[in-house]
């Protein structure tokens, strides 16, 4: 009797742990479906209007994402279910290149010319109304100098007046910022680079700032 009663027993442990698996998997396979599904209506969504409700678009595919990564454990195995949430992934990330892509374009559209310059000058974003320079430092302070340099010299001719002297107030920062690199550690061949990239700016701001000037005052008198 005592030996009946514990088969039993078991047997009913073993059929509560397989219905409650079956209860897990159940739900894993909703929580998958409810993937997809968002995922699949963003496709009929242009992206500009992606682009516009981005946040809230981002902010529900992160507790989807989160939801069915749970939901992949509890179907482990299942190469079906692990398929089409790649897919739904890559998806999801082909989305997101395309909205990142608008708003960059969006950003450079209403940057002042002032940045703009700032960009041309040091790199995307790198030089802000802050005028931040820590990011310069004894291992790319040459390269800085050199894209500075460079780019002033490519577009030498088509600056204002005002434009070099912003030019002037950047070179000015950028010095600055190499008097404390210097201290850290600034390699003697990178100084004599360095050396001789302001050797070469020096002359061509006097020469190019005057040149501009006189073009302005001419201008003006017609």
């Amino acid at each position: 009797m005592k030996t009946r009663n514990l088969f039993l027993g078991l047997a009913i442990v073993v059929l509560g742990f397989a219905s409650c698996k079956d209860e897990k998997e159940t739900e894993a396979k909703k929580m998958v479906e409810a993937y997809i599904v968002y995922v699949d209506s963003l496709d009929n969504m242009t992206v500009e209007d992606a682009q516009t409700n981005w946040a809230a678009i981002d902010a529900e595919y992160q507790i989807k994402e989160d939801n069915v990564e749970s939901a992949l454990k509890d179907l482990s195995g299942s190469k079906d279910a692990e398929l089409k949430v790649s897919k739904g992934k890559e998806k999801y990330e082909m989305l997101k290149t395309e909205v990142e892509a608008v708003k960059a374009a969006a950003n450079v559209a209403v940057l002042s010319p002032k940045q703009k310059m700032r960009n041309a000058l040091f790199g995307e974003g790198k030089i802000g109304d802050d005028m931040n320079f820590n990011w310069v430092n004894k291992d790319n302070i040459h390269s800085v100098y050199q894209q500075f340099v460079h780019t002033v010299e490519n577009n030498k001719d088509s600056y204002s007046r005002e434009d070099w002297d912003e030019i002037k107030t950047m070179y000015e920062a950028l010095d600055s910022r190499k008097n404390t690199v210097e201290k850290e550690g600034l390699s003697s061949e990178d100084n004599r680079k360095i050396a001789g990239l302001k050797l070469k700016f020096a002359p061509m701001y006097r020469l190019n700032r005057m040149g501009a000037k006189s073009e302005e005052m001419k201008e003006a008198k017609q």
